[in-house]
């Protein structure tokens, strides 16, 4: 009988020990588990503060519209007269805007010497446009860069192309 007293006592002393084993194994795991979460969560709120600041820092885009139409006589030989163009820019920024503002007597000066030059029997097609688009474009960038030492011209749009 003292050996069975014995044998309960040493299975109740292996069950306690497996039990704090199981207990301290879970513990860990949860420990572990918290930690990943929470380090994970903070990452990604540092991620999207310092992408929101990343779009704060960037000036907003704005339009410009240039406050007359551009206006060319073509020679008598064409089979078009008149072209009258209205332009806008695409500028990153107030200062930008300012900027063009400030230049728009010699940016209208090329853009107008640009399309005098132009034949106006190839600007019916789309992609000749476009080819004067990038230009013109090209052109108000050189301008900008000339007079200010940058240019935050994004993109040039017709925004009425009349032909005549």
């Amino acid at each position: 009988m003292a050996e069975l007293d014995e044998k309960a006592g040493k299975d109740k002393k292996s069950g306690k020990k497996w039990f704090i084993i199981a207990a301290v194994v879970i513990l860990l795991a949860g420990g572990a588990g918290a930690a990943f979460y929470f380090l994970k969560h903070d990452s990604a709120k540092a991620e999207k503060v310092a992408h929101s600041e990343e779009e704060e820092a960037a000036p907003e885009e704005l339009y410009y519209e240039m406050n007359k139409p551009l206006t060319v006589n073509f020679p008598d030989n064409s089979s078009i007269q008149l072209a009258q163009i209205s332009v806008s820019l695409l500028v990153a920024g107030e200062e930008s805007v300012e900027a063009v503002k400030k230049h728009e007597p010699m940016i209208r000066n090329n853009l107008l010497m640009m399309l005098a030059a132009q034949n106006a029997d190839n600007l019916i097609t789309r992609e000749e446009k476009e080819k004067l688009r990038a230009a013109m474009l090209q052109e108000v960038t050189t301008v900008l860069k000339k007079m200010t030492g940058k240019s935050q011209v994004k993109e040039l749009f017709f925004t009425s192309f009349v032909m005549q």
